[in-house]
């Protein structure tokens, strides 16, 4: 009964939709209808005389004018690309099991199956209709259609008039974290939305406004000549109008079918479902905490972590050894994971690792000298240690552009070298009329293009307008990291773009959307100059420890890169460097140091 109702009230929206769009046509036409009824009435001598013949041929002008106007915006909806979510494209000889499970999912659901599957490197899954002639037909060889592997009758003419159901896309982190099981359970509502999506005015309905949607966004981008662009405002300003009266019609259709799949979804593993939702939410964590604290470092060194589904089960095994709340969750990683269902899962887990570095951090397409895999293993000598000796490199460098001499201590020995000890003094000396810095290699500095001064502390500012940083020179400091950083990043080769590896090896699907926006989905905001500084002064910190005192890079699947010390990983660091930069307060640090013996005074190696 409840299928029903929302199947109901889908079409009733999607009935709605299509009166918009035939009001839109009788708009365009009402004008050429009076025409011909007055060019009707002249020729048969019924409407003669007087103004009648002037106001024929305005109304005539006017309707041609009105017709060119409105072919030229249908063709631009029809024309126009609908927007694609990027995929990595799984054929069905790659995961025949995978396929298998989904259209038996599609039987019992007693819905059409979906014409392919599609993985995305995120914790959602979705249907996605990739029919518009602008996306281009697969050749039928290629076409990896659960509908056609099950051999369905029917010849050419027939399958070309037969509506293609949409592209089933998963989050490509629930294959490897959840059980066959739980994966079947959270499809379930998905697939079932195929059910509404054959119906004949919903899927029109859904044609109309994915058009409406792309025109709006073709006469969004920059145009060239003047004329192009008052046709394109025009066209803009309809397809606006005719989007905003459909919106409301449109988001309740969509209501309506999510309504209706999940309704009818509930025979299917509902006691299952429950825990698996909460298996949704579990990865989803992961999977963020994943990006954000273990491949952004990657990505920023120019190396991209190549199993990161995989990481994601280290992730959350991690987790579940560390709160007790996830204590249940370890057992299930005795039953079979969902990514046994594909042939070759390290190739796609590589293949999703690789889009998800080009959507979340704006990579190049292709693998190369600068944007190498890494694998896990490899991880803390080929990330964590050459992030921790490029950052304090740069961070000498900054002090040597703002004149920072070296310690003239000669009971130092080694002085001039890149020290640990000339970083701390420098953060914590008392302040003086200069701050401590030459005049001549601070002009130097300025001149080659950064502009650092020495007020720039005032854009670290707190509520009553004081610098939140310790000192001047620590906000100067902070200010020429910020810029040589900006520096390196406007110096780096421009981003790639095309299609990735041979036709046999799954990769995304780059010719179904733009670069021109990379990254689509940021991670985090630009580091402040008070983060870039402490991340500067713990990777000195870091690089001191393991050159004088014997610790070691290391990854903490859930923070990170991590400092081991006789294996453990140092957790107290960072509250210490937080004291050094924001109040100058050396001590916490040098206490820390002298417990593990780190020598300051000692050079370190640098990249």
């Amino acid at each position: 009964m409840g299928v029903e109702v929302g199947a109901q009230a889908a079409r009733s929206r999607a009935l709605a939709v299509l009166r918009i769009r035939s009001r839109a046509l009788a708009v365009a036409l009402l004008p050429a209808a009076v025409a011909v009824v007055l060019l009707v009435g002249g020729s048969t001598g019924h409407i003669t005389g007087g103004s009648w013949p002037v106001t024929r041929w305005i109304v005539t002008v006017l309707a041609a004018l009105v017709l060119l106007a409105a072919a030229g915006i249908a063709l631009v909806v029809a024309r126009a690309r609908p927007a694609v979510s990027p995929t990595v494209p799984i054929a069905e000889a790659s995961a025949p099991d995978l396929y298998r499970l989904v259209r038996d999912l599609a039987d019992r659901l007693d819905v059409p199956p979906p014409s392919a599957i599609a993985l995305t490197p995120d914790c959602d899954s979705w249907l996605e209709d990739r029919t518009h002639p602008a996306h281009g037909p697969p050749p039928p060889e290629h076409r990896d259609e659960i509908a056609g592997a099950r051999g369905v009758g029917g010849g050419a003419g027939r399958s070309r008039r037969a509506p293609a159901a949409p592209v089933l896309v998963i989050g490509s982190p629930f294959l490897w974290w959840m059980r066959v099981g739980e994966l079947r359970a959270v499809l379930a509502p998905v697939v079932a939305g195929t059910g509404p999506s054959a119906h004949p005015d919903i899927a029109a309905a859904r044609r109309f406004v994915r058009g409406l949607d792309a025109a709006v966004a073709v006469t969004s981008e920059p145009a060239r000549g003047p004329l192009v662009r008052t046709v394109l405002a025009g066209v803009g300003w309809v397809t606006r109008l005719l989007l905003r009266s459909c919106r409301g019609h449109a988001a309740e259709m969509e209501r309506g079918v999510a309504a209706a799949a999940a309704e009818r979804a509930q025979a299917v593993d509902y006691g299952l479902r429950i825990v698996a939702q909460e298996q949704v939410g579990l990865a989803y964590a992961g999977w963020d905490r994943l990006l954000t604290r273990v491949a952004l470092p990657a990505w920023r060194m120019g190396r991209w972590p190549s199993r990161l589904d995989a990481g994601v089960v280290a992730a959350l095994t991690e987790l579940s050894r560390r709160d007790r709340l996830a204590e249940g969750f370890a057992s299930r990683l005795g039953e079979r994971p969902a990514c046994d269902l594909l042939e070759e899962p390290g190739s796609v887990d590589e293949a999703a690792s690789l889009l998800a570095a080009r959507l979340f951090h704006g990579g190049p397409a292709e693998p190369g000298p600068d944007w190498a895999p890494v694998d896990w293993q490899e991880y803390p000598d080929e990330v964590v240690d050459r992030t921790w000796r490029t950052e304090a490199a740069r961070l000498h460098r900054v002090l040597d552009a703002l004149g920072v001499r070296h310690p003239t201590d000669p009971t130092q020995p080694d002085q001039g070298g890149p020290t640990l000890a000339r970083v701390l003094d420098h953060l914590t000396a008392p302040a003086t009329d200069d701050a401590g810095l030459s005049i001549d290699r601070r002009e130097a500095y300025e001149e080659r293009g950064t502009g650092v001064r020495l007020n720039e502390a005032e854009e670290e500012v707190g509520e009553d307008g004081e610098p939140v940083l310790g000192s001047e020179r620590t906000a100067a400091l902070a200010a020429g990291l910020s810029t040589e950083l900006a520096r390196e990043e406007a110096a780096a080769p421009a981003v790639a773009s095309g299609p990735s590896g041979g036709a046999e090896q799954p990769g995304p699907d780059w010719s179904f959307w733009d670069d021109g926006m990379l990254p689509l989905f940021p991670l985090q905001p630009p580091r402040s100059g008070r983060e870039l500084l402490a991340d500067h002064v713990t990777a000195m910190v870091c690089c001191a420890a393991m050159d004088t005192a014997g610790a070691a890079p290391g990854l903490d699947w859930l923070d990170g890169p991590a400092l081991l010390v006789d294996g453990v990983r140092a957790a107290d660091l960072g509250p210490r460097i937080l004291t050094l930069v924001e109040e100058g307060d050396p001590e916490p640090l040098r206490d820390w140091l002298r417990h593990l013996g780190v020598r300051p005074e000692k050079p370190v190696r640098l990249v």
